[in-house]
């Protein structure tokens, strides 16, 4: 894909070099992902068949944008827009609307490509706005995300820096979800306005009687503070298996506890409601995520860093509206003295 001045191609071998020389002028040694500094390794997770980068191209040829699609999500079938950088020296020039218009050819060529998935950092609306021009949807909002030193270290800089869950539908799989009363206005929100169909049920309480047992993972990312809990198959064990997790967890150096349910079955609306009484409030749904769809709770040590969440779209002001009201009468009541 090109226009007068530049190009946007897949990555080939010969990007390696000046994409490190990229991520190096723009966060200089910061970024947590260190593979973009090391040329060897980039060319091979290029060649792994979950990781698709691609780079734009000035006239003579300089690497001054980078991108990447990768299958990340526990179904295969979604693609996440990750490490979208573009030169101090070009930003403003349109690089960046470039890229999601590259991703959004892109993507219907790679395998088992069912979704878009992305998170749009909150520190401006560039990304946002980008990714709204391509008809992805906003979804949910993970607060203190990542933390503020990746993005400079002026006196403005924010703290921590949040990210807007987006989505796009490729192949549709219409479904039912299961959702506490307490959430119900909001999902109807958030699934009124998607491109796939949705049943929304709300439960009372666990389902009786036999059923799976909880399925449960934990990755913890130290260098961001943050740890996610992913519960492909919600139980009637659930809360015993994640008080174990938490546990595990407490001795950490963790600021953001992030936990994503599978909410096709009942049993999910009961053990929602049981997180926020434990001081977890709103995320997101994330449609597809285990194939079946999961609803995103977050727990937040300390205040949150509300004053630096910028936000493009009305649609992603109303949902920040209903999670902060969420962490009011939930995590609000159990603040903790955030990390240095």
């Amino acid at each position: 894909m090109t226009n007068d001045t530049y190009i946007v191609e897949p990555f080939k071998p010969a990007d390696a070099e000046g994409v490190s020389r990229l991520f190096s002028e723009v966060y200089g040694d910061r970024y947590p992902v260190r593979t973009v500094y090391e040329p060897d390794q980039l060319i091979a997770a290029s060649r792994g068949g979950r990781y698709f980068p691609f780079c734009v191209h000035d006239r003579s040829g300089k690497v001054i944008g980078y991108g990447a699609l990768n299958s990340s999500a526990p179904f295969r079938g979604i693609y996440e827009f990750v490490q979208g950088v573009v030169s101090p020296d070009c930003q403003g020039g349109g690089i960046g609307t470039l890229l999601f218009e590259f991703v959004e050819k892109y993507m219907p060529t790679l395998p088992h490509c069912e979704v878009y998935f992305g998170e749009a950092v909150c520190n401006h609306i560039h990304t946002q706005k980008a990714g709204a021009l391509i008809k992805t949807i906003e979804t949910g909002i993970e607060v203190d995300l990542l933390p503020g030193n990746q993005y400079g270290k002026r006196d403005d800089a924010p703290v921590r820096v949040a990210a807007v869950d987006m989505f796009r539908t490729f192949v549709p799989k219409p479904q039912v979800v299961y959702v506490p009363a307490v959430y119900d206005e909001i999902a109807r929100y958030i699934y009124g306005g998607f491109d796939d169909s949705r049943t929304i049920r709300n439960a009372a309480g666990p389902e009786t009687g036999t059923g799976p047992l909880t399925q449960m993972s934990v990755s913890a990312f130290e260098s961001a503070h943050v740890a996610r809990i992913s519960v492909p198959v919600v139980g009637p064990d659930f809360m015993e298996q994640f008080n174990k997790e938490q546990e595990m967890l407490a001795g950490r150096d963790i600021r953001v506890i992030q936990a994503w349910l599978n909410i096709s079955r009942p049993v999910a609306a009961a053990m929602t409601e049981e997180l926020r009484r434990h001081g977890y409030f709103f995320g997101a749904f994330c449609p597809r995520w285990f194939d079946e769809d999961c609803v995103l709770m977050q727990r937040i040590i300390g205040d949150p860093d509300w004053d630096h969440i910028h936000l493009y779209s009305g649609r992603s002001g109303k949902i920040l509206e209903f999670i902060r009201s969420d962490w009011k009468e939930t995590a609000g009541t159990e603040r903790e003295a955030p990390h240095e």
